[in-house]
């Protein structure tokens, strides 16, 4: 993907920014980020539905489905390639409407997912998989916020700098994977 083929898009999202973004779109997303995989979108489910204490603002954030490696010597982070996002989809409704407004993994949604997406204006992006080494050189911060006995599934809060993705499902039902399992 080339710079000159994308279009850039500074963090946090709103209703405005994402009513622009067409699946299919090169962005590149600077800002911040949060991470959050399997344990951790169950314990922030729970905490929805218990009116516990959120790890992080929900409202108008960006969900990156990732468990960042150690960071090496002179970097904030290491490997941090997305996961498969299909695993979220059970929690994914409920944080939606909670606020979340971004989403950023590998693969596919189900129609669930699709249809709050589209209800709760969000958007899907698709992070490139097997690229986790190179995508970490577009992260300039990270740190853990919530959830430290998680280990890697732990949420960090990251800085994107130009982070490369592809609007892969969009509020008008746009959506590069063609149908929804």
């Amino acid at each position: 993907m080339s710079v000159l083929d994308s279009r850039f898009v500074q963090l946090p999202l709103n209703e405005d920014i994402v009513s622009n973004l067409h699946a299919g779109e090169h962005i590149l997303l600077s800002g911040t980020v949060y991470t959050a995989r399997d344990a951790a979108h169950k314990k922030i489910v729970e905490a929805i539905e218990n009116s516990g204490e959120l790890p992080f603002e929900l409202e108008n954030s960006t969900i990156y489905y990732t468990g960042p490696a150690p960071a090496p010597p002179g970097r904030p982070v290491g490997s941090a390639g997305p996961t498969t996002s299909y695993r979220m989809d059970s929690y994914t409704p409920v944080i939606l409407k909670a606020g979340v407004r971004g989403l950023i993994g590998k693969g596919e949604r189900c129609a669930e997912v699709a249809l709050a997406i589209q209800k709760y204006k969000a958007v899907y992006f698709a992070a490139i998989g097997g690229a986790g080494a190179l995508l970490s050189e577009r992260i300039k911060f990270c740190e853990v916020i919530a959830y430290e006995e998680l280990g890697t599934e732990a949420v960090h809060r990251l800085e994107y700098d130009n982070f490369p993705v592809i609007v892969a499902q969009d509020i008008y039902g746009g959506n590069v994977y063609g149908n929804n399992r």
